[in-house]
C-alpha cells in the first residue's frame, strides 16, 4: 500500500467529532498559510549482535583463554546515545546480566566495545575506540534495523523505517507519524500554499517506555537531544505572529517545539507593532513530560499515529485533545472500524 493511502481519522477537539478519511485527503483539511513542521531525524541501525570476549585477565601467559565458553556466548547490544565523551554511548544489552565491567563486546573485526559502567535502571555505558559518526557508520553496516519488538520481520532496506525527508542521523526509532507523506503530497500541499518548517529530534527509547509509577508525576521522561535552527525558528515565530496554524508532524515534533517554548524564550518588544517570538534557536536536550493540563503555547493541530496504552506518547495526544476520555473514545472507535495501530499503523489528525 502507498503511504499516503493509509487511512486518517480527523479529530475536531473542539465539536468532539472524527470523520474517517484517507491520508491523502489531508490535503482537504490544511489550508494555505498553515505551517506544517516535521522531525528530520534519520534512524540508523542501532540494534548490534556481537560475543563477548575473553577478558585479559582470562587469558593465560600462551593466549589461551581460560574460560574458552565467553567467546561463544552472544550479545544483543541496541544503541540507544552517544554521551558527552567522544566514544562513549549509553546503550541497553540483552542479556545484560551476563555483562561486567571490562568486558569487551565484539561485533566485527574492526568494530566492538568495552564495558564501562552498568547504572541500577538498566542502561549501560560502553566505549567505543571511535567518534560517534564512526560507531554509526560502522552500525549502519553490520547492524541491524530498530524496529519495535511487535514489528516481526525487519525490513530489508532502512529506507521503509525512514520518512522520505529523513536527514539528519541519530535515532534509534523513526518518528512514524511522518511515514504517511509522500514527495508527490508534498508537492501538493506545497502548490496550495503550505508552508514547511523543520526540528530535529534524535528519538530514544524513552519515548516509548511505559509509566509504571503510580503517580503520573513521578514518572521520569529519558532526555533527547533536539535542534531547531534560527530560519525554523523564525518560520515559526512568523506564523504565530500571523495568527496561522502551526501544524506537527508526530509527537517527537511537540515534544521539541513546547520544549523549547517551555524554557522561557517567551519575549514581547513593543516598537509599534507587538512582536512575539516564542522559539529560538536551541541544541540541546529536552525532557519535557506533556500531560493533561498542559498548556501549549505553539502547536494549533497534530499529525499522529495511534498509541500503545499507559505510554506518555497516548498522554501527550490526550493532553493536545484537552479531554482524555474524548481521547480514549476515539480509540475505542479506531478499533471498531479497525484502524493500524502503532509504528506502521494509519494516523489521525487533531485540529
Amino acid at each position: 500500500m502507498l503511504r499516503d493511502h493509509s487511512r486518517l481519522m480527523i479529530v475536531d477537539r473542539t465539536n468532539k467529532t472524527t470523520e474517517d478519511r484517507q491520508f491523502y485527503n489531508i490535503v482537504d483539511y490544511l489550508k494555505k498559510g498553515d505551517l506544517l513542521v516535521w522531525n528530520n531525524s534519520k534512524v540508523f541501525k542501532a540494534r548490534l549482535f556481537g560475543r563477548l570476549e575473553a577478558e585479559e585477565s582470562d587469558i593465560d601467559n600462551n593466549g589461551v583463554p581460560d574460560k574458552p565458553l565467553l567467546k561463544q556466548q552472544e550479545v544483543e547490544i541496541f544503541l540507544v546515545r552517544p554521551m558527552e565523551n567522544d566514544g562513549v554511548w549509553k546503550v541497553l544489552a540483552k542479556p545484560g546480566r551476563r555483562l561486567k565491567c571490562g568486558m569487551r563486546v565484539r561485533f566485527a573485526p574492526d568494530f566492538f566495545c568495552d564495558v564501562m559502567l552498568k547504572e541500577k535502571a538498566g542502561d549501560i555505558l560502553v566505549q567505543f575506540p571511535d567518534s560517534a559518526e564512526t560507531v554509526r557508520e560502522k552500525a549502519n553496516k553490520y547492524g541491524h534495523i530498530p524496529v519495535p519488538p511487535y514489528v516481526k520481520d525487519e525490513p530489508h532496506e532502512i529506507e521503509s523505517y525512514q520518512t522520505v525527508y529523513a536527514e539528519h542521523e541519530g535515532s534509534v526509532a523513526a518518528p512514524t507519524a511522518g511515514f504517511h507523506f509522500t514527495p508527490e503530497l508534498i508537492e501538493t500541499l506545497k502548490e496550495r500554499g503550505i508552508e514547511f518548517a523543520e526540528v530535529t529530534l534524535h528519538v530514544g527509547l524513552g519515548t516509548f517506555l511505559p509509566v509504571k509509577s503510580e503517580r503520573v508525576e513521578d514518572h521520569t521522561m529519558h532526555s533527547e537531544w533536539v535542534e531547531l535552527t534560527e530560519e525554523n525558528a523564525e518560520k515559526i515565530n512568523r506564523a504565530k505572529r500571523e495568527g496561522r496554524r502551526v501544524v506537527a508532524v508526530g509527537t517527537t515534533t511537540v515534544r521539541t517545539l513546547e520544549g523549547i517554548a517551555s524554557m522561557g524564550y517567551e519575549e514581547r518588544v513593543t516598537r509599534n507593532v507587538e512582536v512575539t517570538k516564542v522559539c529560538r534557536f536551541y541544541s540541546g536536550d529536552i525532557n519535557i513530560f506533556i500531560t493533561p493540563g498542559f498548556e501549549f503555547k505553539v502547536v494549533d493541530a497534530m499529525i499522529t499515529n495511534f498509541h500503545l496504552p499507559k505510554s506518555t506518547l497516548l498522554m501527550l495526544v490526550s493532553a493536545f485533545a484537552g479531554d482524555r476520555e474524548f481521547m480514549l473514545q476515539c480509540y475505542k472507535r479506531a478499533v471498531e472500524e479497525k484502524y493500524r495501530f502503532y509504528s506502521f499503523g494509519d494516523a489521525m489528525l487533531i485540529m
